[in-house]
């Protein structure tokens, strides 16, 4: 899909890269060549996944707060050099019914997912502007497109990430900076760990039942790996999808059908 360092000399960004997911992006972008920094709220994690990637660098950036979010953007360009590719990644749930649900909980998954999604790619986009060139790539979810039970402000929230995403591609394209995200399903994270728990206790059944549940929702019939959401976020960012923006794609094995 990718040729070998095919984002050879391209400076990343990956927020929430210190596991799951975002670990699988770094890893995926620095193995086609790019240079990249490894961004999370902790830092030691950050500085971890980084000493395994080639040129890669760990960074502090907690994506709720402003001046966080510029700090990181700063600190990139200042080591690696012009950033040219964002992968806005990082990313929180928790599991409530709506009765239930309390405004501290709603705040938490809107704070992360979608206003983490705004700040960083405002502190990014200045320099893509002014180089008209650019990529950027934000995680989603399935969740986004059909709703969860219990998951309903997380679902709304990576919603809003969705729209931010549509109206980033219609804003920027002129600018030749490309905007898509990716929508995974289930996939085998520790977020998935602790929501197997959660939905496990709101629903009455074991951590077993509701896995195989997830599995059988699956067309092809197995978890999604944080691998398989990387593979197409590289795809993402390289020359093949030269003509792709605002797009919202599907990474979930057929679960959303």
């Amino acid at each position: 899909m990718a040729g070998d360092n095919v984002l050879a000399g391209q400076v990343a960004m990956v927020t929430g890269a210190g596991s799951g997911i975002g670990e699988a992006i770094a890893t995926a972008l620095a193995g086609a060549g790019a240079r990249v920094a490894v961004a999370d709220i902790n830092l030691e994690a950050a500085q971890r996944v980084a000493s395994r990637l080639p040129g890669a660098v760990g960074v502090h950036c907690d994506v709720t707060k402003k001046a966080s979010a510029i700090a990181a953007v700063a600190e990139v360009e200042r080591t690696l050099g012009p950033l040219e590719i964002l992968c806005n990644n990082a990313g929180v749930s928790t599991m409530q019914r709506i009765e239930n649900l309390t405004e501290d909980e709603w705040d938490f998954n809107f704070n992360v997912n979608a206003k983490g999604v705004f700040l960083v790619t405002q502190a990014a986009i200045p320099g893509m502007l002014a180089r008209e060139r650019g990529c950027i790539v934000n995680t989603a979810s399935m969740a986004g497109k059909i709703g969860v039970p219990l998951l309903a402000h997380y679902a709304a929230s990576k919603w809003a990430c969705i729209g931010f995403t549509k109206s980033c591609a219609r804003e920027f394209g002129p600018h030749n900076i490309r905007v898509n995200c990716v929508c995974p399903g289930y996939v085998r994270t520790s977020m998935q760990t602790r929501e197997l728990e959660w939905e496990a206790s709101l629903r009455g059944m074991t951590i077993d039942e509701v896995q195989a549940e997830y599995i059988s929702q699956t067309p092809l019939g197995r978890l999604e790996t944080p691998e398989d959401v990387a593979k197409v976020v590289l795809w993402l960012c390289t020359p093949g999808a030269a003509f792709v923006t605002g797009a919202a794609i599907d990474v979930t094995g057929g679960a959303d059908l």
